[in-house]
C-alpha cells in the first residue's frame, strides 16, 4: 500500500492486502428485509370514476389557459367522491399551480403535454411548504397536494415546468431568503410569520405532496422543474415507478423523500442537475421539533445520471433509517453516493443498505460531508452508523473514500465489502471515522481487507 492512496488524520488501521479473488455472487442477504417493506405498501385507492378535461372548456393546442377547466374538473370529481381525470393528447397551458385533492388520479395520456406559466406571479397567493428542511410559506409548487390521502400521477405524458420561468434564475437571488429562514426555523419563530412571498426568491418544487397518504407516481415525464422535481413531505405509503426525469436546472433533484414511511422507488430512470434520489427529514432545529423520521424505504432498479446519484441529508435532522437501495445503475457525476450532515442538523442515521449496483465514473464514489457547511447555530453533530455497502463495481473514480467528520460524532460502523473499483486515483481521505470495515475491498486489481480508523488528536 503506497503512502500517496492515504490522507488521514490520526489513523489506526489494521489493514492487509493481496490480489483479487474472483468475483462475488449477488448479494441476497437483505432481500427478506426490503420484501417486508414492500409487501406493507399501500396503493391509493381511487373511484372508477372519470372526466376529461375537455368537458370543462380544456382546449388543447391554442396557448390558452386550460387552469381553470383543470381545477373544475378536479373539484366535480372529488364532490362525487374521486377518480380518474384524464388529460387527452395535445399541449395544454396551467397559469398556476394545479392543486390535488384526496382520491383524485390525475392522469397524463400518450402525447399530453403539460406546460406551465412561467411567470413566478401565477403560484401565488403562497401555500405552506418545505424548503430545503425547513417550514414556510412560500410560492406554489407547479403540482401541489396538502393533506390529502389516495392520490396519484400516472400516464405516459410529459409535465414541463417550463424552459422559460422566471424562477430558474432565482437560483443566485435566494441566498439572502435562505439564510433569513434556516434562522427563523432554528429560532422557532412561528411558520406563520415564515411568509416569503412576493419580493422573495425561493423557489417552488415542480411537485409537491404535503401530509399525504398513499400515493403514486407512475410513468410520467418531468422537464424544466424549477426546484426539486418529485418532493414528498409527511407522507405515508408512496410508490414511485417507471417515471422520467430529464431536468438540468440547479437543485434538480429527481425525487426526495422528506419524513416519508414506507417508500418505493423503482424502475425509474433519472437525468438530472442534481441528486438522483435523496432521502430527507427536516432541516435543524425545525425538523427536530416536527420529529418525522425518513424510515422503511426502497430504492431499487434505477438507472442514475446527474450531479449527485443517492444521497442522505443534508436535511436529515428527525432522523433516518431502514433503506435500501438495491441493483440500481449509476452512470455518471460528481458523487455516487453522497452522505450529509452539519453541526446545525443533529439526527441519527442508520441501518442503511446499498446493494448489488454498478457505478461507471463519479469523482467521488463513497462521499461523507458529515462537516457540510453553512453552520448557524451549531452543537448538534449528525450521527451517522451501521451502514453497508455490499456487491458494487465501479468503474472508474478520483475519489474512492472521502470521508469528514466531526471528532465528537466520528462516522462509524461502516462496512465495505465485494466492492470492485478498476480505477482509481486516490483510495482514502479519512477524517473522523472509526471502524470502517473493509471485506474483499478491491481497488486498482489490489485487495484489502480489514479496519480503519482515523480520528483527529485535536479539533481544528
Amino acid at each position: 500500500m503506497q503512502n500517496k492512496w492515504l490522507n488521514l488524520i490520526g489513523i489506526t488501521a489494521v489493514l492487509t492486502s493481496g490480489l483479487a479473488s474472483a468475483k462475488e455472487v449477488l448479494s441476497t442477504q437483505y432481500a427478506s428485509e426490503i420484501d417486508d417493506i414492500i409487501k406493507q405498501i399501500q396503493l391509493p385507492d381511487i373511484p372508477n370514476n372519470s372526466a376529461d378535461i375537455r368537458q370543462f372548456g380544456a382546449k388543447a393546442d391554442d396557448n390558452k389557459d386550460d387552469r381553470d377547466a383543470i381545477l373544475k374538473a378536479i373539484n366535480q370529481l372529488a364532490n362525487n367522491g374521486g377518480g380518474k381525470l384524464v388529460v387527452p393528447k395535445g399541449k395544454w397551458l396551467s397559469n398556476g399551480p394545479i392543486v390535488l385533492k384526496s382520491n383524485i388520479e390525475l392522469h397524463l395520456s400518450e402525447g399530453a403535454h403539460l406546460l406551465f406559466s412561467a411567470h413566478a406571479r401565477d403560484y401565488l397567493p403562497v401555500v405552506k411548504t418545505r424548503w430545503e428542511g425547513t417550514e414556510v410559506f412560500a410560492y406554489s409548487p407547479l403540482i401541489y397536494a396538502k393533506d390529502v390521502h389516495d392520490v396519484a400521477i400516472t400516464g405516459s405524458g410529459t409535465i414541463n415546468g417550463n424552459a422559460n420561468s422566471e424562477f430558474h434564475a432565482w437560483h443566485k437571488k435566494a441566498n439572502d431568503d435562505m439564510q433569513v429562514l434556516r434562522t427563523m426555523g432554528i429560532k422557532g419563530v412561528p411558520v406563520e410569520q415564515r411568509q416569503f412571498g412576493e419580493g422573495h426568491f425561493l423557489r417552488p418544487s415542480l411537485i409537491q405532496f404535503f401530509g399525504a397518504k398513499r400515493v403514486l407516481l407512475e410513468n410520467y415525464t418531468s422537464l424544466n422543474s424549477p426546484f426539486w422535481v418529485n418532493h414528498l413531505v409527511y407522507t405515508d405509503h408512496v410508490t414511485v415507478r417507471n417515471v422520467k426525469v430529464d431536468s438540468h436546472f440547479a437543485n434538480n433533484d429527481g425525487v426526495d423523500l422528506d419524513s416519508v414511511s414506507y417508500g418505493l422507488v423503482e424502475n425509474s430512470h433519472f437525468r438530472t442537475g442534481d441528486d438522483s434520489v435523496v432521502i430527507k427529514s427536516g432541516r435543524d432545529k425545525d425538523g427536530r421539533d416536527i420529529n418525522k423520521p425518513s424510515r422503511y424505504i426502497v430504492v431499487r432498479n434505477n438507472d442514475m445520471g446527474g450531479e449527485d446519484g443517492i444521497g442522505l441529508g443534508s436535511e436529515m435532522s428527525a432522523g433516518i433509517s431502514h433503506v435500501y437501495f438495491d441493483q440500481n445503475i449509476l452512470r455518471k457525476g460528481k458523487a455516487a453516493i453522497r452522505f450529509k450532515g452539519s453541526l446545525d442538523r443533529g439526527g441519527l442515521v442508520e441501518h442503511i443498505r446499498v446493494t448489488n449496483m454498478h457505478i461507471a465514473e463519479f469523482e467521488d464514489l463513497f462521499w461523507f460531508q458529515l462537516n457540510y457547511p453553512g453552520v448557524i447555530e451549531g452543537g448538534h453533530p449528525s450521527t451517522y452508523r451501521d451502514i453497508v455497502f455490499d456487491n458494487i463495481e465501479v468503474e472508474k473514480t478520483q475519489r474512492v473514500f472521502e470521508i469528514h467528520a466531526y471528532k465528537a460524532a466520528p462516522l462509524s460502523n461502516v462496512t465495505v465489502k465485494n466492492v470492485r473499483v478498476k480505477q482509481a486515483e486516490t483510495p482514502f481521505v479519512l477524517e473522523n471515522v472509526t471502524g470502517l470495515k473493509l471485506q474483499n475491498m478491491v481497488i486498482n486489481g489490489q485487495r484489502f481487507d480489514g479496519e480503519l480508523s482515523a480520528i483527529q488528536a485535536h479539533d481544528k
